[in-house]
């Protein structure tokens, strides 16, 4: 049986994430109170019917905090038992949240008359902070479509091998902010800038230009190869602490050129021994 926790801040996007696994083939139940997770998941087990076989359960504020608190000890649990259990977890920074309230005009579950949008989305943080510890994949969503979101679900999720890493390599801009997705984030600014050349500033680190531009520097090569040495023995480690995705950040000034190109060349080094390597580029089209 595959389990897969899908939790979140409110306008985050988890009931995008929950359709998109429903329409991986996923039985999914959302809203479920946390103190019946483990009696869903034995029912399921107990049970006959391959419709179970694969399951994502939605879990968010409105369980009272001593069930939140459980979940990771359920996890470890349910793993121990054979279950492969992912804990997936959405979230988004919080003027874009506001901004999605305001647009839809919807209630946050723990606003109330004395408790404005904002206290409560401070209050929902600090209620969902043992899944945030416990959660595989941290996905935020602040600068992602509907449609973004629903294929990186796919990606990562649906096409993950259980016992393998799942790596993502992002590239993203200091000036749009440092995205709160990422396990390791690392500052290529250092580096030449072909933004100073005139006829590479409007391509990207993966233009044939940009690339020979790069390739000609040795401090881009040193730069690569010092990130390989140190994040080759982070994998095993990540591995046998059961982590199953692993979200490395590479950010330069405008999320253009450096850190696109050394994303693609770190992915193209760990292919080599991984099953699933993506890459994702924050910044290509915020100029």
């Amino acid at each position: 049986m595959r389990l897969i926790i899908v939790s979140g801040l409110s306008g985050s996007g988890k009931s995008v994430a929950l359709h998109m696994l429903e329409d991986l083939g996923f039985y999914c139940v959302d809203n479920i109170p946390a103190a019946l997770l483990k009696p869903l998941i034995s029912h399921n087990l107990r049970g006959p019917e391959p419709t179970y076989a694969r399951t994502a359960v939605g879990l968010d504020a409105r369980n009272r905090p001593s069930e939140i608190a459980t979940v990771p000890e359920v996890v470890r649990e349910l793993r121990s038992s054979g279950i492969s259990c992912d804990v997936l977890y959405l979230h988004a920074r919080d003027e874009v949240l506001l901004k999605r309230y305001g647009e839809t005009r919807r209630k946050h579950p723990l606003s109330s008359d004395g408790v404005g949008l904002r206290e409560a989305i401070m209050a929902e943080r600090e209620v969902l902070e043992p899944i945030t510890v416990a959660a595989d994949l941290v996905i935020d969503t602040s600068d992602m479509g509907v449609h973004v979101l629903r294929e990186l679900v796919r990606e990562r999720i649906e096409r993950r091998r259980d016992g393998r890493l799942s790596l993502q390599f992002e590239s993203f801009g200091f000036k749009f902010g440092i995205p709160g997705d990422a396990d390791f984030v690392f500052d290529v600014r250092s580096l030449p800038n072909p933004y100073w050349e005139q006829s590479l500033r409007d391509l990207s680190g993966q233009d044939a230009a940009v690339v020979a531009y790069l390739q000609g520097h040795p401090s881009v090569q040193k730069m690569i190869d010092d990130l390989i040495t140190f994040l080759d023995p982070r994998m095993p480690e990540f591995a046998a602490a059961n982590r199953s995705y692993l979200t490395i950040a590479i950010g330069c000034t405008g999320g253009r050129h450096r850190s696109v190109y050394i994303a693609e060349r770190l992915a193209e080094h760990f292919r080599d021994r991984f099953p699933q390597v993506l890459t994702r580029h924050h910044s290509l089209d915020r100029h």
